[in-house]
């Protein structure tokens, strides 16, 4: 699939508390790796990117400003990229994302990232409110276990409800130009 000029992509909470032993991100090499790719078709394309970057309280994994908030040294933003500061799932709540997006003229949105039960879902959900045209990257987003469903049954119980409301590729599939 072809993105045009007025999309942006984002890559929501890619950070070094989210890659900790008690989180195991479901094939996080190979998220990184993904990320990576669609980093380099975006900046190619010129495409703005934009990173949202979780905050959390004291003592927490994405404690504001500690090593964990980090954004994953695998996928460092470039002094061009935008990043937007978020304290909820959803990335438009209490955030400039939305004027961001307004002034650069952006219709469409791809997202990638983490969690897909959370802030992936809540932010897709969001847009799509908003009236922006929303891919999901379906091979770069993940989560880990939780209860007794694995993050793969997650990951594919939410690709199949993203289906059938936004787009939904894999990262080889998304060409910017």
């Amino acid at each position: 699939m072809q993105v045009s000029k007025d999309t942006a992509l984002m890559v929501i909470d890619v950070q070094n508390g989210m890659f900790l032993e008690e989180y195991p991100i479901h094939e996080d090499e190979k998220l990184l790796n993904r990320i990576n790719l669609l980093l380099a078709k975006a900046r190619e394309s010129r495409i703005p990117v934009i990173y949202v970057q979780h905050n959390e309280e004291k003592g927490t994994p994405l404690e504001t400003h500690t090593p964990g908030w980090e954004i994953h040294s695998a996928i460092a933003p470039a002094a061009k990229d935008l990043i937007i500061q978020k304290y909820v799932p959803d990335s438009f709540h209490e955030t400039n994302l939305q004027e961001k997006l307004t002034s650069k003229g952006i219709k469409k949105l791809v997202l990638s990232g983490l969690q897909t039960d959370y802030c992936i879902d809540a932010t897709c959900r969001r847009a799509v409110e908003l009236g922006y045209e929303v891919t999901i990257v379906k091979d770069a987003h993940s989560t880990c276990g939780q209860d007794s469903r694995s993050a793969e049954q997650i990951i594919d119980e939410y690709n199949q409800s993203f289906a059938e409301r936004v787009n939904l590729l894999e990262a080889s599939e998304i060409e910017f130009n």
